[in-house]
């Protein structure tokens, strides 16, 4: 067995070279690999390894001996300690270069594709407070009531007064939250005991709307003094309207149980993206970053190639929002869900917006599409945005079997983008382009619309 050149303890010169998949820097150290969280691209660090592994350590940045020009001050007070951001210290433009570099580097390593046009990264026009849905963890840190954010890597609490990724309505109900429970002597559920009672508290703004709603996550079957937190609320909250208890006494890191009431207001906040008008419950899915899911969706719709007449089909629809701009330039859509409950918000969303050429199914895309195709569906295009993990192999060889002109696959996670397009290209599709949106600016998350084509043999 080989010696590694590091060991737990030792402090090491590091030249970096790139950033790794959660934004840390890599290094190495007479070739072994090794990750520095908060160390950039060109720059020599001083850093202590904590943690080696076979192929790999990671280290404590200790000290930036040449810093990178595109080092910037954190605007974060407490973004050392909390795990929510990873690039504030990278100035914009980089961030978005180093996205797109992400993209490149999956591409060419995992999928082994060449000569892929990856676009520049369409950026954010304001990267800071821009986040509509907050999920804060409530608890105890340094004795006093906290609600902010887990730090990387743990489950403490880093109290977060001002979250710069956060809208500031969100960041106006953790202060109320905070205050307000301190205030009443209602104790935070402690993770550990499984005692105490409040365990989380959600904001959703609608940001179009500026309608507001809260969600308090109990271990309890009741909230105590809901009146009194109610009234602070109502008090502190510009745009509020409605006010959420859910219930969730599992023993579980799920943020919101099955048991949800409205406890003042409405059950739901309106917020568009783009010309479509969507209502959002405590439990809907909606994109975190609203500005920017317009971009997603428009590029994604830009590379259907659709004229009016086509047949498209979205095969992982969610609360049918993609459906929405694809349908109005589709002849029909139909969407595909696993989800029955997102099933019947996407439904919901296509009759409030008047949009009639839709048609949802409940199921798996690899039991519903073949069936599709028995009915003599025969899409132009299949728009896919799966989750984190990619797509199943069988998934995709439905896709390819059906034989649409068009794919258009939307990701979240660049190596199971790149897994998949591979498979994609031996099943006779060339990918065009790539086009990389910055959804989440501050962190190291990418999103990425594709386009890929069918060869004609």
């Amino acid at each position: 067995m080989s010696m590694q050149p590091v060991e737990r303890g030792g402090e090491y010169e590091l030249e970096i070279t790139s950033l790794g998949h959660s934004g840390e820097g890599v290094g190495r150290y007479h070739g072994f690999t090794v990750f520095v969280p908060g160390a950039l691209p060109g720059e020599r660090v001083a850093a202590t390894a904590e943690v080696v592994k076979q192929n790999y350590a990671k280290a404590r940045l200790d000290e930036v001996l040449v810093p990178s020009p595109d080092r910037v001050a954190p605007r974060c007070a407490v973004y050392q300690r909390c795990g929510g951001c990873q690039l504030q210290h990278l100035s914009y433009p980089a961030q978005l270069a180093a996205k797109r570099q992400t993209v490149i580097d999956a591409v060419s390593r995992i999928g082994k594709l060449r000569d892929v046009t990856v676009h520049p990264t369409i950026g954010a026009v304001e990267p800071w407070y821009y986040r509509n849905k907050m999920q804060f963890p409530v608890g105890f840190a340094g004795g006093r009531l906290a609600v902010g954010c887990f730090s990387s890597g743990s489950h403490d609490i880093v109290d977060v007064d001002d979250c710069c990724i956060q809208h500031a309505a969100n960041n106006a109900i953790a202060r109320t939250v905070r205050a307000t429970l301190a205030g009443l002597g209602v104790p935070p559920y402690d993770e550990k005991s499984g005692r105490g009672v409040v365990r989380h508290v959600l904001g959703r703004v609608g940001t179009a709307s500026g309608e507001v709603m809260t969600v308090i996550v109990t271990a309890t079957a009741d909230l105590p003094k809901k009146e009194s937190i109610v009234a602070s609320l109502r008090r502190d909250i510009p745009g509020l309207v409605s006010v959420v208890h859910n219930v969730n006494p599992a023993r579980t890191n799920v943020i919101l149980g099955r048991q949800t009431a409205t406890i003042w207001g409405e059950d739901t906040i309106v917020d568009r993206i783009g010309e479509f008008l969507f209502r959002v419950s405590a439990r809907s899915f909606f994109q975190v970053n609203t500005a920017q899911a317009a971009v997603l969706y428009r590029k994604a719709e830009e590379y259907a190639g659709l004229t009016g007449v086509e047949t498209v089909i979205d095969a992982y629809c969610g609360t049918g929002t993609i459906t929405l701009f694809l349908a109005r330039r589709a002849a029909k859509v139909y969407g595909i869900e696993v989800v029955a409950d997102a099933v019947e918000d996407a439904r919901a969303n296509a009759a409030a917006n008047g949009v009639g050429n839709t048609e949802y199914i409940v199921g798996d895309a690899v039991e519903v599409m073949p069936r599709l195709r028995a009915r003599g569906v025969q899409p132009h295009a299949i728009v896919v945005d799966p989750p984190r993990a990619g797509c199943a192999p069988a998934v995709l060889d439905t896709f390819v079997g059906m034989r649409p002109q068009r794919i258009v696959y939307v990701s979240c996670n660049p190596a199971s983008l790149a897994r998949d397009l591979a498979i994609l290209a031996g099943g006779g599709y060339r990918v065009q382009e790539i086009q990389p949106v910055d959804m989440f600016p501050q962190t190291f998350h990418v999103e990425s619309v594709v386009w890929l084509q069918r060869k004609h043999t």
